[in-house]
């Protein structure tokens, strides 16, 4: 991190599918060695499986599994007086994202299901239905921070 001058954003460019930015973002999160074409198609196929699943826009299923897998506060590690605190702190815009896509992608990984778009189509399915290893994660990160929250005045 440069100490005199601010880092330029990288500019997400939106899926050539759908013309989304947040699916863009997405794909690159998924993507391993580079290999787009392999991200998109497991995307888009996982997208064509929640179409038929749900038989809803598969968007607007993903943004929804989104806002329910995005953390509102997480807990950061201080050290103050030789001791260390798990400290709650509220988590930023973009680093809300990242730790969504993030999370998605590790707990549909870990899934039994025979392909990767299999597994993410589940994932996202019960994500936005309020369910799932992703919106458990969120969930024991919320409790972690509200059984933290006396330590809050470490925060700075």
């Amino acid at each position: 991190m440069p100490r005199h001058r601010d880092v330029p954003r990288h500019i997400i460019h939106p899926d050539p599918k759908f013309g989304d930015r947040l699916v863009g973002k997405f794909i690159n999160v998924l993507m391993i060695a580079g290999k787009k074409a392999v991200a998109e198609s497991i995307v888009y196929g996982a997208f064509e499986i929640i179409k038929i699943k749900i038989k809803d826009d598969p968007i607007k299923i993903f943004k929804r599994a989104i806002e329910n897998v995005k953390p509102q506060v997480e807990v950061r590690s201080r050290r103050v007086g030789g001791a260390n605190y798990q400290v709650p702190i509220d988590v930023r815009p973009d680093r809300k994202i990242a730790l969504a896509f993030r999370w998605l992608r590790d707990y549909s990984a870990a899934r039994s299901e025979r392909t990767m778009r299999d597994s993410l189509a589940a994932e996202i399915i019960e994500a936005s239905q309020g369910r799932g290893g992703a919106v458990k994660k969120r969930d024991d990160t919320h409790r972690m921070a509200e059984a933290n929250r006396a330590y809050a005045h470490y925060r700075w």
